[in-house]
């Protein structure tokens, strides 16, 4: 099987995470448990965890001309991800400050620092797009950077993923270069206006989508052909805040791979059910073989 090329366009963020029994409520102080501080970002994440599920991977994005920068780079690169085209912007990287509820619940608040001023992608950034196999995006760096690497992928016929998060309107000119678009419930509400019982309304922007539930598994559809219920995989929950990074890089992973999509959403579930087992964004990220293993776990 040829390993699927995977480029992805997107935010990089240092990680501050702590633990409580409970998540504050407003003007609320508690004391935690623990404290760690790792890499992530939604692009970041996303493009390591293709790594991990076995794709090569190029990721476009920036960071800042701080500490946190020089770490950032440093561990992206380090878990395999081709960070040759990895920006430094002057000031600040981007920062996620991240509470994680005993029950695996977080709120998480992000400045995105140096991923404001990721615009106007170069030459050589475009080509990375088009000779990959699948572009994965998000909603953290300048829409208008997302339009353009998608175009660019459309126009070299590399399949575009894009995940729509956090949730904001989308214009319609990067809806229409979509082939594969990837929301939860908030997210969906936020384009369509209609309630998460309702996925196929995504099928008016897009000719594919995947609906996410968390522990309720996730919806498929496509124009044409009825939706498809995939259950999640059940499994002792840590920490949820990199679930969704894994499961979309994942899907965009097995597509790549030439999977069936109902198949490759069963695969991403069983991703973002490894995902949940440990705490942390980046760290928790499965590898091929834990995906592969809740995969053919018995239903």
């Amino acid at each position: 099987m040829q390993q699927t090329r995977v480029a992805v366009v997107g935010s990089a963020n240092m990680d501050l995470v702590g633990t409580a029994a409970a998540l504050p409520r407003p003007g609320e102080t508690v004391l935690g448990s623990d404290f760690v501080m790792l890499p992530g970002g939604k692009g970041a994440n996303q493009a390591v965890a293709a790594v991990r599920a076995g794709a090569s991977c190029v990721f476009l994005g920036a960071i800042g001309s701080d500490a946190f920068g020089v770490t950032l780079r440093a561990r992206i690169t380090a878990a395999g991800v081709d960070t040759a085209h990895l920006r430094v912007e002057y000031g600040s990287s981007g920062v996620a400050l991240v509470m994680v509820g005993g029950a695996g619940e977080n709120a998480i608040l992000v400045t995105p620092g140096a991923n404001e001023a990721f615009t106007g992608l170069t030459e050589d950034e475009l080509a990375a797009v088009r000779e990959a196999d699948v572009l994965v995006a998000q909603l953290e760096v300048p829409v208008e950077t997302v339009i353009a690497a998608a175009l660019a992928a459309r126009s070299a016929g590399t399949r575009v993923v894009l995940n729509a998060a956090p949730a904001r309107p989308v214009p319609a000119e990067l809806l229409a270069a979509v082939d594969l678009l990837v929301v939860n419930e908030t997210e969906a509400h936020a384009l369509t206006g209609r309630a998460a019982d309702e996925p196929a309304a995504l099928l008016e922007l897009v000719p594919r989508a995947v609906l996410t539930l968390g522990g309720h598994g996730a919806w498929y559809v496509e124009r044409d052909r009825p939706a498809v219920h995939v259950p999640a995989v059940k499994v002792d929950v840590v920490d949820t805040t990199a679930a969704g990074d894994a499961f979309t890089a994942a899907l965009a992973v097995a597509w790549g791979e030439g999977r069936e999509l109902v198949e490759a959403v069963h695969w991403a579930a069983a991703a973002g059910a490894a995902c949940v087992r440990k705490l942390g964004a980046s760290v928790a990220l499965p590898r091929r073989v834990e995906i592969d293993e809740l995969f053919s776990r018995p239903a």
